[in-house]
C-alpha cells in the first residue's frame, strides 16, 4: 500500500430525496471509518450499475474507456481520492504502460466508476480521512446514530437501467440535523452540507 493511504472499498451508492443528491460512501478496508462523496446522478448509476452487475445494451462513457485503455495496452493500477480544497474532492488515475507510469487528474465520481470495472484498488489519502472521514465509536452511540441516520436516509434505488423506462431513482424523506453549524461536533455536516466530488 502507498504510504499516507489508505484503501478503500465501495459501500454503496445512494441517492438523498430531500437534496435529490447522490452519494457514493467509501469504507476504509480493514476499519469502520467511511467517506461520503457527493457525485452526480450519470456517475453515481454507472458506479451502481457495475456493482449490480447490470450491463449496458451499449457501452456507457466508462466502459468505453476501459475498452480504449485495453485496446492501447494502458492498465489502470489504482486510483487515490487525493485531496479536498473548497468542500471539492480530487482524485488521481495511476495508469501504466510498460515500464511507464502516468498520473491523471480525475473527479473521484469518474475515477470510481473506473475502478469499479477493472478491479483497481482505491486509496484515499490520510490528510482526506482525516478532514472528511466518519467513523464510528463505540463510546458515542449519539455519534453512531447520527452517522446511521444519515446512511438510512439514503435509498440505493436507481430503478431500471438506462433505456429500459421507470421513474428514475427512488428515495425517502427524512429530517434534517437542524442544529446551527456551530452546535455541531466539529466535522459534523448534515447530509446537504457533505463535500462533492
Amino acid at each position: 500500500m502507498p504510504q499516507g493511504m489508505r484503501e478503500m472499498v465501495v459501500d454503496s451508492v445512494r441517492v438523498h430525496m430531500l437534496s435529490t443528491q447522490h452519494v457514493v460512501i467509501l469504507r476504509e478496508a480493514d476499519r469502520e471509518r467511511y467517506l461520503p462523496i457527493w457525485i452526480g446522478s450519470w456517475e453515481a448509476q454507472a458506479i451502481a450499475m457495475k456493482l449490480q452487475g447490470v450491463e449496458a445494451e451499449r457501452p456507457l462513457t466508462h466502459d468505453l474507456l476501459v475498452s480504449i485503455l485495453g485496446e492501447l495496452g494502458v492498465r489502470v493500477r489504482r486510483i487515490i481520492v487525493s485531496d479536498l480544497a473548497d468542500e471539492t474532492y480530487r482524485a488521481r488515475i495511476v495508469l501504466s504502460r510498460g515500464e511507464d507510469e502516468y498520473d491523471i487528474d480525475a473527479r473521484p465520481s469518474d475515477a470510481i466508476a473506473l475502478a469499479v470495472r477493472v478491479s483497481a484498488p482505491i486509496f484515499a489519502t490520510d490528510a482526506v480521512l482525516d478532514r472528511a472521514a466518519v467513523m464510528p465509536e463505540a463510546d458515542e452511540e449519539e455519534r453512531l446514530s447520527v452517522f446511521r441516520d444519515f446512511v438510512n436516509s439514503l435509498d440505493a434505488d436507481f430503478g431500471p437501467p438506462p433505456g429500459e423506462g421507470g421513474s428514475g431513482p427512488g428515495s425517502f424523506d427524512v429530517p434534517l440535523d437542524d442544529r446551527p453549524r456551530e452546535d455541531r461536533p466539529p466535522g459534523e455536516r448534515r447530509p446537504d452540507e457533505g463535500a462533492q466530488g
